[in-house]
């Protein structure tokens, strides 16, 4: 995805390009943080469909490593879609 390298250039780029990718669905300027793209189902993209278990765990985002200790609750991801 990133390298170490990339990492510390321009972030806008890395988003665009990741946008591209369909890697991230959303980037925040503000805040610098990316959203994962999900699939139809509004599964993470790197779920495995039938073992349910994340298939880049030894590499996921520092976001999944610290679900759901933080966050604006305990136990809530913010990035999952609320239903009205």
């Amino acid at each position: 995805m990133v390298d170490p390298f990339e990492a510390e250039g321009d972030l806008k780029a890395i988003a665009k390009r990741l946008q591209k990718a369909k890697i991230v669905a959303h980037f925040s300027h503000k805040t610098a943080i990316f959203t994962l793209a999900r699939m139809a189902n509004d599964d993470c993209l790197y779920l495995d469909r039938h073992s349910r278990r994340c298939t880049i765990y030894h590499q996921r985002p520092e976001t999944c490593r610290n679900h759901p200790r933080i966050g604006p609750k305990p136990n809530f991801c913010p990035f999952v879609v609320k239903q009205n």
